[in-house]
């Protein structure tokens, strides 16, 4: 079995060259009796015209080609469903980590909501991206690119997972969480996707988009952002930096065959100083933290060693920049997101198991003005009953 896949070299152990085979892309095609009839096939013209293989070698299958029982599978590659698990963890998280009561209606309405939108916008991210991605190692095997699933039934999921989500969240939270999420969602299709092709501002842009999460999970529990919801976000903005930025480093061939405009390809430079810089940003936002009262002063004792280490790891790569030393940056990355969230959770300042603070607040100043108005009352009924008779 064969999968052409955008304008690819066909070579098929044919004895006679075949240059190229324009094939639409995730077209199946079964070539059978090569050896046998190899001698029959017609060489290319010297004109350059491409000669096609006779039809009685070629079994053709309609695309796309489905493989029974992995619908499931294919929604989650569709979806990404790593990418998708990581966005709804740090939604988790900004719920959690709200000065707020914890609901689980409204927190099961929220992560559900936010993963669907997210799984929206990958797929649509994956249905503009195909003939770039069948270029790249790393994303060639994409349901999309191999012809799983058809691009209409691509653009149909996502449809259906956005208006899913995002009821879910305005519905299930509140207003201010579905416009977060419907913005994200904006973001990341309309400006993020296509800037990838255009300017290295990209990288700037999808660290918006990666830092939005927190966001909704904090006003889907708090329903407000305050100081606590843009250091949490802050964080998550920075660390993207040297976690992407490593990453891209090693991938530089793909991202420069598929024509995308990274830092890692056109500004090493930058690249690199930026992973450094971002990694102190993180180690500065932490201390913030207590400072304006969102945690306790031993989240900034704690996460100093944890946060140094990942900065002098952003120094190194800065300094030496190879394969080593950016494996080593993005490897830990994907341990001090986690650890930190942790520490953040571990060291909040307030926790509310009943209702939020204002609304105790709130409860307790009307009831205080409901007996002060019920003792004026009692002080005067009496005299009025007293004096009824007369």
């Amino acid at each position: 079995m064969i999968l052409f896949k955008g304008l690819r070299r066909v070579q098929a152990q044919l004895k006679t060259p075949v240059d190229l085979v324009l094939i639409r892309y995730s077209t199946a095609a079964t070539i059978t009796n090569q050896d046998e009839s190899a001698s029959q096939i017609p060489s290319v013209s010297q004109s350059g015209k491409v000669q096609h293989l006779p039809e009685n070698q070629i079994n053709w299958m309609p695309s796309p080609y489905t493989a029974p029982g992995k619908t499931f599978s294919q929604y989650k590659k569709l979806s990404k469903f790593r990418l998708t698990s990581l966005v709804v963890i740090t939604t988790m998280g900004g719920y959690a980590m709200a000065p707020a009561a914890f609901d689980p209606a409204s927190f099961a309405m929220c992560t559900l909501g936010t993963g669907l939108v997210s799984a929206a916008a990958n797929a649509i991210n994956q249905y503009h991206e195909v003939p770039f991605d069948s270029q790249m190692s790393r994303t060639k095997n994409r349901v999309l690119v191999t012809g799983q699933m058809t691009p209409l039934h691509a653009v149909t999921f996502a449809a259906v997972s956005a208006t899913a989500g995002l009821s879910m969240l305005y519905f299930g939270t509140n207003g201010l969480t579905a416009a977060l999420g419907a913005g994200n969602l904006f973001l990341y299709t309309t400006i993020y996707t296509p800037m990838k092709r255009m300017s290295i501002v990209n990288t700037w842009v999808g660290s918006i988009v990666g830092a939005i999460p927190p966001l909704m999970g904090w006003a889907g529990c708090a329903g407000t952002l305050d100081a606590g919801a843009m250091i949490l976000a802050g964080i998550l903005y920075a660390w993207q930096f040297p976690h992407f930025n490593a990453l891209s480093w090693n991938l530089r061939p793909d991202y420069s065959r598929a024509g995308y405009r990274m830092m890692a390809v056109t500004n090493p430079g930058l690249c690199r100083r930026t992973a450094f810089r971002y990694s102190l940003a993180i180690v500065g936002l932490s201390v913030m933290a207590p400072v304006l009262d969102v945690t306790n002063y031993w989240f900034a004792l704690e996460t100093l060693p944890l946060n140094a280490y990942f900065a002098y790891l952003a120094y190194k790569f800065h300094e030496k920049s190879d394969s080593g030393s950016s494996r080593k940056l993005f490897r830990f990355s994907l341990l001090h997101l986690p650890v930190l969230m942790l520490l953040f959770l571990a060291n909040k300042k307030e926790w509310f198991f009943s209702k939020p603070a204002g609304e105790e607040k709130k409860k307790e100043s009307t009831y205080i003005a409901i007996k002060q108005s019920a003792s004026s009352l009692g002080n005067v009924l009496p005299v009025a009953v007293a004096e009824g008779p007369r």
